[in-house]
């Protein structure tokens, strides 16, 4: 049987100021490549610090995450900053776009940072834009850019690196619907062509509906449910099921 290429085992966050709160408690989870998860929940539950947590932004409180069978945070932090540069791509709902660079420098940033020739990550990164459809936008700064380009050069720049595991927090969150369902319909076909595993967090059930799982993280705990569990609007639940 393939290692899963990531295991949550019994991971516990807790924040003991300024006064004790368990975000999370006990969570176990197996990830395979090339799923696609979705997970939702009410406000301030800790679906963020869950994803920090898979993307080694944050440390658990207790427990073990592997990648490929290997306790990511047992390494020094100067070999866990290149794992995380390297195999995991980070897509936030505000985009996080430095606004003094061009869409092509932003995506082409992740690339610099890990020492890689220039001249070689530039053309990674327009081949990148050129499949978010932003060729004729490679050269505009990022306040020239409409909310739904941004989130598109983010993709791009979480990608430049070839990651396996693709982490997303609300990437529909602050663009408007069209906007958002054109950045969904992207990921799921980079998730097709590049073998991507996608983790998105989402308030949007339309979005989690379409995906592989859905889990749902309440009370600290995190627990599977079928996508018809989920509350959609009655012309769209019936768009899921005529597809």
């Amino acid at each position: 049987m393939n290692t899963p290429l990531v295991e949550l085992r019994n991971i516990g966050k807790r924040f003991p100021e300024p006064r004790p709160l368990e975000i999370l408690k006990g969570v176990n989870l197996t990830i395979n490549a090339g799923e696609t998860i979705a997970v939702v929940g009410s406000s301030g539950n800790g679906k963020t610090t869950l994803l920090h947590i898979l993307g080694t932004l944050d440390r658990p409180t207790s427990g073990k995450i592997l990648y490929r069978g290997e306790d990511v945070f047992s390494q020094p932090p100067d070999r866990l900053a290149a794992f995380r540069n390297h195999r995991i791509g980070f897509v936030f709902q505000f985009h996080h776009l430095l606004p003094e660079f061009s869409a092509l420098e932003n995506v082409l940033l992740p690339g610099l940072i890990a020492g890689q020739d220039r001249a070689i990550t530039a053309k990674r990164a327009a081949i990148l834009l050129a499949d978010v459809g932003l060729t004729a936008r490679a050269a505009h700064r990022i306040g020239e850019l409409s909310g739904g380009e941004q989130q598109r050069v983010a993709i791009a720049r979480a990608l430049v690196m070839k990651p396996q595991l693709l982490l997303a927090d609300e990437p529909t969150g602050n663009i408007d619907p069209q906007a958002g369902e054109a950045v969904f319909e992207l990921l799921c076909r980079f998730n097709t062509s590049l073998g991507l595993t996608m983790i998105v967090v989402t308030h949007n059930y339309q979005l989690a509906a379409r995906m592989d799982r859905v889990l749902r993280l309440a009370d600290g705990k995190l627990d599977e449910i079928a996508a018809d569990q989920l509350i959609i609007p009655d012309p769209f639940r019936q768009n899921v099921k005529a597809a």
